[in-house]
Formats: structure tokens, sequence, C-alpha cells
């Protein structure tokens, strides 16, 4: 039994040691693990020499410091290729992404945030770094707002405490009764839309996904900056574009017809 905690707590501490890496650096060196995990700096420097040996971190021969292996990518490439909604998301997001020259990502909810399962940059949205594997907040994006139709009022009071509706700019979405009325007509349009709430000069249009018992399980949005996106003479269009393609997503996960929306029952 004491062999069994053991090991126990040594996955558990190497697996604290992977997540330091999604945190923010991708650079790291030993103490740093150590202070971002809370561990000693022997623990850690043992941790990172296991881990490296397993391929699943890389150490940098010149500075000494750790970043992720490449081995961790054929997990994640695994997870993500029995994933359903990767699955039949996949092509239709590439080729509205081609077609608009925009954004367009696929997101799930894990826990109190959304999750991006994939991304593609259209020609007037680059960025120079992969959205799949992070996390946003659910309020203040597009996406969120989508996969929160899914929830009754009172489910999502009791997901998001009133500290965690964070003000990112001045039209971020900070109180619960602004944002049911936000979901209110996210529900009704089908859609759901963001500017400049998350961050300044960009904004996305959003549209939840279902499966086959019509339960919201995933979201597709479309997204640029506002140079490119232009929703004041866009949205309608874009907005179709949408929810056509979060429909066939949706057709193609089992999804037959139409849903009760939770988000209009009253407190």
């Amino acid at each position: 039994m004491a062999s069994d905690v053991g090991s126990n707590q040594s996955v558990e501490r190497a697996l604290t040691v992977l997540r330091v890496f999604t945190a923010g650096r991708s650079e790291l060196r030993v103490s740093d693990v150590a202070k971002l995990a809370d561990l000693g700096l022997s623990t850690a420097s043992r941790l990172l020499a296991t881990l490296e040996a397993a391929g699943f971190v890389d150490r940098d021969p010149v500075s000494g410091l750790y970043r992720l292996g490449l081995d961790t990518v054929s997990l994640g490439g695994a997870v993500l290729n029995s994933h359903p909604v990767h699955r039949e998301a996949r092509q239709i997001a590439q080729n509205l992404a081609a077609d608009l020259g925009l954004g367009v990502n696929v997101a799930v909810r894990r826990d109190a945030s959304l999750f991006y399962l994939l991304n593609f940059e259209g020609r007037q949205a680059p960025r120079s770094f992969v959205l799949a594997g992070q996390r946003n907040p659910l309020h203040a994006t597009g996406l969120g707002k989508s996969l929160l139709t899914g929830l009754t009022p009172v489910e999502r009071r009791g997901l998001l405490p009133p500290s965690a509706l964070v003000g990112y700019t001045p039209r971020t979405i900070t109180t619960h009764e602004k944002l049911d009325a936000e979901l209110e007509l996210t529900a009704a349009r089908g859609y759901g839309s963001e500017l400049e709430e998350l961050a300044l000069g960009r904004a996305c249009v959003a549209a939840p996904i279902r499966d086959g018992a019509g339960t919201v399980v995933a979201a597709l949005s479309v997204s640029g900056p506002l140079s490119a996106i232009d929703l004041q003479s866009r949205e309608v269009a874009l907005s179709r574009m949408v929810i056509e393609a979060a429909d066939s997503i949706s057709i193609g996960l089992g999804y037959v017809g139409p849903a009760h929306h939770p988000s209009a029952v009253s407190l």
C-alpha cells in the first residue's frame, strides 16, 4: 500500500511538472520548474531527468533550459484523432477558414473555461502560435457564450461565481444579469458574437455544436482582427456560414432535430 501511494505521488508530481510548461513560458530552468510546481529542487531535477529520458521534455545542451519534448505531440495527436468532435469538425473548419480568409476555431468546455480542439488561420487572420490545447474564459468569448447556452442560469452561476466574470476590456460582460440577457439572445438567434470583449481589436461570431442527444458539446467560431472581420457589415453573412458549419458538424455527430434551449429557463 505504501508503495502504491509513493508511485501515485510520483505520477502526480510528474504530471504537475509537465503542466507548468503549458502555463506561460515555454523554456524553464530547473529552479523555475521547482517553484512553479511547488517541489524541492532535487525532486524537480529528478523528475525532469526521468521525463527527459522518456522523451516528454528536452533539455537544451547549451542553455540547460527545459522545454516540452516532441513525444508530447504524439500523445496530443492521438487524443485529438480519437475525439469525435475533432474528427467531424476538422475538414469543415479548414474549408471555412480557406473560404473566408479568417480564423476558424472549435472548442469544448472544460470545467469553467473553453478548451480549443483545433484552429485554422486564414490569410487575413494569421497567428504565430497554435491555439489547440489552450484555454480562454467562457463569458468573454463568442465560443464561450455558445457553450454556455447548454446550461441553465442556475448551472451557470454554479459554474461561474461573480468573481469569475473578470473584465478584460471595457466591453467585457461582468455580471450574470447581463450575461443571461446575452445568452438568451444567443440561443434565440442561434449564434453568439464577441466584439473586443477579450482583446481589443478582435471580434468573432460563434455557434453551438450538438451531439445526437441535442446536447451542446462544442462550438465553432470565425474570428479575426476588426479590419478583417468587419462585423458591422458582415455579421449576417458570417453568422449564417458559422451556423451552417456548426450544423454540419452536429449532423455528423448524430444530431437530427431541434433541441430544447435551457438558457431560456428563468431563475
